[in-house]
């Protein structure tokens, strides 16, 4: 009881000061914080559309997501039950149809906002909200534009799937997802948006959550090409969702993009995507008088390199839009799931992944929180160019042994404590220096975690995305004297507490986290970085210092492509792109100057050199 009236007192103070930072109620010519991409196209986009502007909104004050889940839910249920007719537009169709209704999207976005604030008013007068504990997965998620002119890329996290459509007669559930656009952006956005509430609302939802899943996907690509015929569009989407209800995972996939499980160390397939090179798809294909030409790669009519998506409507029926699933009962031995598009697999095996994965877990004491950011960064340094996003959900505490090892190692233990007592005579423990700390075990709860900048260079990219529905459960934490310190509303989610411990806040209006700098007598620097490791095989020169400088050129050449420098005329400048970069949602942005890396007349302006001990040849 006292947990739930701790938790309680801490939702109550963050809608308070939630409602003194919005606006009063939004009037007729008032902006909106945001809004759909484009006019709704039919009734059936409201609640999708509703929820997802919610979400992001709360998000960027860090709202716990069970709240914000609840909070999306019934402003969704008061929009669902409002007059929408006084929105409508009216729009006739270039071919001479009849008129059909549209919602105008600026309109609905300031209901939305209203509702909301009126909801929060509410619930702050009497607040009927009590989380019901459940299992969070912890999850680690990037996402980057990488070298294409536009990120087409979306994903969506959704820990507490049964709040956000007020489910209480289901064992706990949540949903991943990755969307890979093509053509434009809006088929992903589309997908992002309404394919987990068209699952919910199939009628076989409650038993078949597999089959639900696949009817989803035949309902949303039905309704958005719908859509792209009356606006125009001419863009598709992959996609790949998991969803996990109890001990049960459900896959379902169009296209390209991929989710793999990793259990007990190993790569496990779950699904073979949707490609023109596959026997099966090339046969249906040219069944319905298609064909696969070689042209880069294998291409549907000469044209899309995947055979299923959602949209693509003058590909049809070539290009399907019927998904497969796969059903896996999970034991409890299973240690997470990779989800992301082609960007990532087409240039990293499953192999490679896991051996990503398990030695940052190594280098970072178990630390989860830039799992992600590491397997984007391996995807680009293996030669990707596409847009690459990532999702790591892990299935269970890896700090911890599986279950059915833990009584084995737990007797092994009791033996080899009891063996080092009757050795020293003393009732000391073995590894005073706290390596045999308990970091996990049963009861472990798993939160979500929000992506942070990367130690990869990726702080100041400006293709580094993250999307806004990747929310904490915790929320923002209470100050010493008992109040809760929101962002401003343009500011983005505070790192997890586990990046800051290295990172210290800059002053001033947006400041963001930079790395601690340490001051010397030439002025602020960067702290060292520890000395890269040089291969074994080498051979040391005679100086010693050759391997050295080749391991420096290497890391030199991946950070000169991502730094920003201060000009002292034009402030901001990308030496990459010659302007100032763009913010852009998941960056971390500074308005405070950086140090300008100290130069000498023979390099070239944007070039970082390694630096050699003074007196060294090469």
């Amino acid at each position: 009881m006292a947990g739930s009236a701790t938790e309680e007192k801490t939702f109550r103070r963050f809608l308070e000061l939630f409602l003194r930072e919005m606006r009063p109620p939004l009037q007729e010519n008032d902006p909106v914080p945001m809004r759909p991409l484009s006019d709704l196209t039919s009734e059936d986009e409201v609640e999708g559309e509703c929820l997802d502007m919610c979400l992001q909104h709360l998000c960027k004050y860090n709202c716990p997501f069970s709240l914000a889940a609840a909070l999306a839910r019934a402003t969704a249920d008061s929009v669902l039950q409002s007059d929408l007719s006084i929105y409508h537009i009216q729009k006739t169709v270039e071919d001479g149809v009849d008129p059909f209704p549209q919602i105008e999207s600026v309109a609905f976005a300031r209901l939305i906002f209203n509702k909301l604030c009126e909801t929060c008013c509410l619930w702050l007068k009497d607040f009927p909200y009590r989380r019901r504990p459940q299992p969070y997965y912890e999850t680690s998620i990037h996402a980057i534009k990488n070298m294409r002119r536009k990120m087409e890329d979306k994903h969506i996290v959704i820990p507490d799937f049964n709040t956000l459509f007020n489910i209480q007669d289901q064992e706990e559930q949540a949903f991943f997802a990755v969307f890979d656009g093509h053509g434009g952006v809006d088929a992903a956005i589309y997908a992002a948006n309404h394919l987990h509430v068209n699952m919910v609302h199939q009628e076989c939802f409650s038993q078949d959550p597999g089959e639900a899943l696949c009817r989803a996907f035949r309902v949303t690509d039905e309704r958005f090409i719908r859509k792209a015929k009356m606006e125009n569009l001419r863009c598709g989407t992959t996609g790949v969702v998991t969803f996990l209800r109890g001990r049960t995972l459900y896959v379902a996939w169009l296209g390209d993009s991929q989710v793999m499980l990793v259990k007990k160390g190993q790569a496990v397939e779950l699904m073979k995507p949707h490609k023109p090179d596959r026997e099966d798809e090339k046969q249906r294909i040219e069944a319905l008088g298609g064909c696969v030409i070689w042209f880069g790669t294998w291409r549907v009519n000469g044209s899309l390199s995947v055979s299923r998506a959602i949209g693509d409507n003058e590909h049809k029926p070539y290009i399907s839009g019927v998904a497969d699933q796969h059903i896996v009962p999970l034991d409890g031995t299973e240690d997470y799931l990779i989800l992301a598009c082609d960007g990532f697999y087409d240039t990293v095996s499953p192999e490679e992944a896991v051996r990503v994965v398990s030695d940052h877990l190594t280098e970072n004491s178990g630390d989860s929180t830039m799992v992600a950011h590491k397997l984007v960064a391996s995807a680009r340094d293996a030669g990707s160019s596409d847009n690459i996003s990532v999702i790591v959900v892990f299935l269970r505490d890896l700090r911890a042994p599986p279950p059915g090892e833990e009584d084995e190692e737990g007797e092994e233990g009791k033996d080899e404590e009891v063996a080092e007592v009757e050795e020293e005579g003393q009732g000391e423990m073995g590894c005073q220096d706290g390596s045999t700390t308990d970091v996990g075990g049963k009861g472990h709860c798993f939160l979500q975690q929000c992506s942070a900048p990367a130690d990869l260079g990726y702080e100041d990219r400006t293709d580094s995305l993250t999307d806004r529905t990747s929310l904490g459960l915790l929320g923002p934490m209470l100050g010493e004297d008992g109040r809760i310190r929101l962002p401003p509303a343009c500011s983005h989610p505070t790192p997890s507490l586990a990046l800051t411990q290295n990172l210290m806040p800059t002053e001033g209006h947006g400041a963001a986290w930079l790395p601690c700098l340490e001051e010397g007598l030439q002025g602020s620097r960067h702290k060292p970085q520890p000395k890269p490791c040089v291969p074994a095989c080498q051979e040391p020169s005679s100086d010693g210092q050759w391997p050295l400088a080749a391991s420096l050129f290497g890391h030199a050449g991946r950070r000169t492509r991502r730094m920003e420098c201060v000009s002292p005329r034009w402030g901001w400048v990308s030496r990459r792109w010659g302007r100032a970069p763009r913010e852009l949602p998941g960056l971390l942005h500074s308005t405070c100057s950086v140090p300008y890396p100290q130069r000498c007349p023979e390099r070239r302006p944007g070039v970082a050199l390694p630096h050699l001990p003074h007196g060294s040849r090469i």
